[in-house]
């Protein structure tokens, strides 16, 4: 399968783990802040965060996956919490505060970005973990279903991690917070299940919109595949040491494990693996 003509891979993928090193070290002045401070830290790290994904995209398959990237999560983010702001579904009544940014329809701008920012990984996560490798082939429609499958748990997964911390925050507020997860007040089981909705939809969206450049992965995908695996292990750490929210790190360390795990032991294998016997590129010939 031949991708589109892009920037040089080598200096596509150098500017990713440029990327994702601010954003590590952003996260990692996260719990050393306070207050204002902190907001302004959390818009940050989510503008890095979607900068990261969408322009990773863009390199690496092409303008049409990084306009259905954008399409699907940015603006199919945006409806979908506008809806929820004005109507309660499908996550629940809530409202956002004023410490997030600007906002449009109730809704800050940040954050259809956050969207953005996890939806790409957690596709490449499970387009990996369902034999999309550079030697793979796209296969058919049980594995796009347990692709879409994998998407939608690896994004939806997050939020155990970042509704318990946001709320902590003060960055918005449920009115009904019944029935909600044990050891997680404030926050009802109907936003992880309005998250899954969404996350469902888009990934199945992404596909057919993106194109078949986004049906394999090969090394330039790394430093997403970094991406998921440090947001997975860090967030275990700040919850359980320094945010002090126990619970929400066991719950997102539980919930995220569905991807994250299955991906750390397949990439461990392959540095295991000799040279010899791992898979070789694969060269085009011309008709």
């Amino acid at each position: 399968m031949t991708r589109p003509a892009t920037a040089p891979p080598g200096r596509a993928t150098r500017a990713a783990w440029v990327l994702l090193a601010v954003l590590v070290l952003a996260q990692i002045c996260y719990p050393l802040t306070t207050g204002p401070t902190r907001a302004r830290l959390t818009v940050a790290t989510v503008l890095l965060g979607y900068l990261l994904s969408v322009s990773h995209a863009l390199f690496s398959r092409g303008p049409r996956t990084a306009v259905a990237l954008v399409a699907v999560a940015t603006g199919g983010g945006f409806a979908i919490e506008a809806l929820g702001v004005a109507t309660g579904f499908p996550f629940g009544s809530y409202d956002y505060s004023g410490q997030l940014g600007p906002k449009l329809a109730g809704v800050p701008l940040v954050i259809p970005l956050a969207w953005t920012w996890m939806a790409w990984p957690a596709w490449l996560v499970a387009v990996r973990l369902t034999g999309g490798g550079p030697a793979g082939v796209p296969g058919g429609a049980g594995r796009a279903v347990r692709r879409i499958a994998l998407a939608t748990v690896g994004l939806a997964a997050w939020d155990l991690f970042l509704d318990p911390q946001m709320v902590a925050e003060g960055h918005w507020v449920w009115r009904d917070a019944t029935p909600a997860l044990p050891g997680l007040p404030g926050i009802p089981v109907s936003n992880y299940l309005g998250w899954l909705l969404f996350a469902v939809l888009l990934a199945a969206a992404l596909r057919p919109l993106a194109g078949p450049a986004v049906a394999t992965t090969d090394r330039g995908d790394r430093p997403m595949l970094a991406l998921y695996l440090w947001t997975y292990a860090s967030s275990i750490l700040a919850h359980a040491v320094f945010l002090d929210l126990p619970a929400s790190a066991a719950w997102g360390a539980a919930g995220m494990a569905v991807t994250a795990v299955p991906l750390a032991v397949t990439l461990l294998r392959e540095r295991r693996r000799p040279a010899d016997r791992r898979p070789r590129p694969r060269v085009d010939v011309p008709a």
